[in-house]
């Protein structure tokens, strides 16, 4: 199976476990430590309050690559074998590349403003890490892509049409954002991962609000008098 992946899909699941393997053997030295502190997705300012890293631009990419444990990298490898096959075949390598790309560090710009915020009004940092932002919008993606399509509610065993599942999906991530629940999980991410893949789905189709509405009809003034 999978060397019968497309070429991206296969090089996204050997990168993200390669570089998992690395952290977990940083993680055993002081140096290593300190190099991964500097790929996480850390809030602006924080270097100066906390010391240490800090936000650096090249961490709106490099925290994607990265994973708390084994069961965020599973949770994570497994959609993008689901979906990013078939989006792949549909879209191409190039496209489907700067689709992934793209989400990753829309995901990591809405969790950025958020943990700035917090750390601005509460003195609260948090770092980020993880792929989720744009396996998010690869759902997005495959919905718009194969709407009707009936895939697996992860990780429930429920089976919903591709175009259920994303609304699922945002409603969920929505709602846990604006009451806190769940600690840890970065909701704001999931959904910048949608926002932006859907933003540039809609630049590629030349639709609002990047292309121009088709203009309105004119009203006929003629009046038809019986």
């Amino acid at each position: 199976m999978f060397r019968n992946l497309p070429r991206v899909t296969k090089l996204l699941l050997l990168v993200n476990i390669a570089v998992f393997v690395l952290q977990w053997l940083l993680e055993y030295s002081e140096l290593g430590r300190v190099v991964l502190d500097y790929l996480q997705l850390w809030p602006i300012g924080s270097g100066e309050v906390y010391g240490g890293a800090g936000f650096m631009p090249w961490q709106l990419f490099t925290y994607g690559f990265l994973h708390g444990n084994f069961g965020h990298l599973l949770f994570n490898l497994i959609p993008i074998l689901m979906f990013g096959a078939m989006i792949e075949h549909q879209w191409g390598e190039r496209r489907y590349l700067t689709y992934y790309l793209v989400c990753i560090v829309g995901a990591g710009l809405c969790q950025l403003a958020l943990t700035s915020a917090l750390l601005h009004y509460y003195g609260y940092a948090v770092t980020t890490v993880g792929a989720s932002g744009a396996v998010y919008g690869l759902i997005v993606a495959f919905a718009l892509l194969f709407p009707n399509q009936k895939v697996t509610m992860l990780p429930l065993p429920i089976i919903l049409k591709a175009r259920t599942l994303a609304i699922v999906y945002a409603s969920i991530a929505l709602a846990y954002g604006i009451f806190g629940t769940r600690e840890g999980v970065a909701h704001f991410a999931h959904l910048g991962g949608m926002l932006f893949g859907w933003l540039l789905i809609r630049y590629w189709q030349g639709r609002p609000p990047f292309g121009r509405r088709p203009p309105k009809k004119k009203r006929s003034h003629l009046r038809v008098v019986h």
